[in-house]
């Protein structure tokens, strides 16, 4: 997590990545590519893009948006104030993260820490959603 301030109190959280459910996929895909190959593959394909995306996006909270970086590059902003509902699925080993705007729904896999995008979601949103 890296945490940065400004002289007009606002703080943007970065979320550090985590890179366990990529790699229990890949794992996982070694032993399947024996028994069906085309699956294990299917899988190591997928556990390797959840690798490289582990490593090339990141989740920024700020006081009025989550926003969605591609390196150092912004890809998509998401103002609190649209959000209805979000939800990680799975508590004991957190896989899924899904949220609903206004206008569209929003699946991503836990590709963040866990713990601290609770802990974001539950100070940005609650505060904001009632």
């Amino acid at each position: 997590m890296t945490t940065t301030s400004t002289s007009k109190s606002s703080e943007t959280i970065e979320l550090a990545p985590s890179y366990k459910i990529p790699l229990v996929l890949i794992v996982a895909a070694l032993p399947l590519a024996f028994w069906q190959k085309w699956l294990g593959l299917a899988i190591a394909v997928l556990g390797l893009f959840l690798l490289f995306q582990a490593t090339t996006l990141r989740l920024k909270f700020t006081d009025t948006a989550l926003e969605v970086y591609l390196s150092e590059k912004l890809l998509r902003h998401f103002p609190y104030q649209d959000w209805l509902n979000w939800e990680i699925f799975w508590s004991p080993v957190p896989i899924l993260f899904y949220f609903r705007e206004v206008k569209s729904i929003h699946l991503l896999p836990i590709i963040f820490d866990p713990e601290m995008l609770k802990t974001c979601l539950e100070k940005h949103i609650s505060q904001n959603q009632e």
